[in-house]
């Protein structure tokens, strides 16, 4: 298979391989408990009794709130604004743009099926809604992802209006603080591509989305 090619199947594995398999999620008032968490890169407080799951990873966090089945994926890179661009391509809404705690945050939306043992769940009472939220700092960028997986049991939309956003990922943001770190990982190395190859393949992006489909062709 062509280098070309590579990312636009590579980054639906990385997708799945981040947000993980959820299932029913239900619904927060801004009232409730909230959980307190804090990692290498970004501390802050989550709507609802959530807890961390085990990592051996320095630079990936993953929570889940197992009341109301929601996961939350934490991860922070060198250039978080090259990752959009990928799941920009690939269909994510947005961004929104929302400023909280001093932080400039890019708000994105998309809805996805959940994969169970190797295969795509094609029932669409089984969608599953996912806001992830970017913000790119001077040498460092950082990501949240946020998995609500029964769109009969939450108000999901894409946009900022539903209460999956107004409940649990507004307050959210409005505590993060952001950590800087050293030695991240590079957005070329979570592909698997180096440096040279992954530019070549945000150029592709690039021209695709100037209309250029015979960029990816052949």
């Amino acid at each position: 298979m062509e280098k070309k090619n590579m990312i636009i199947i590579a980054v639906v594995v990385v997708i799945i391989a981040i947000l993980a398999v959820v299932f029913a999620t239900g619904a927060l008032t801004n009232n409730g408990p909230t959980t307190a968490f804090t990692t290498d890169f970004m501390a802050g407080s989550f709507c609802g009794n959530v807890v961390k799951a085990n990592t051996n990873e320095s630079f990936v966090a993953s929570y889940t709130d197992s009341e109301h089945n929601i996961t939350y994926n934490l991860t922070t890179l060198d250039n978080s604004s090259a990752l959009m661009e990928i799941y920009k391509f690939q269909g994510v809404i947005g961004p929104e743009q929302r400023s909280y705690n001093g932080n400039d945050w890019n708000i994105y939306f998309g809805e996805a099926m959940p994969v169970v043992n190797n295969t795509t769940d094609e029932n669409s009472n089984h969608s599953m809604g996912i806001i992830i939220c970017e913000s790119q700092q001077e040498s460092q960028g950082y990501v949240i992802y946020a998995i609500f997986g029964d769109l009969s049991k939450v108000n999901f939309t894409l946009n900022t209006f539903g209460d999956a956003y107004t409940n649990y990922i507004e307050p959210l943001l409005k505590t993060i603080s952001l950590k800087q770190s050293s030695n991240v990982p590079s957005v070329n190395e979570e592909f698997g591509l180096s440096e040279e190859e992954f530019n070549e393949q945000i150029d592709l992006i690039h021209q695709v989305n100037a209309g250029n489909l015979s960029a990816i062709q052949g």
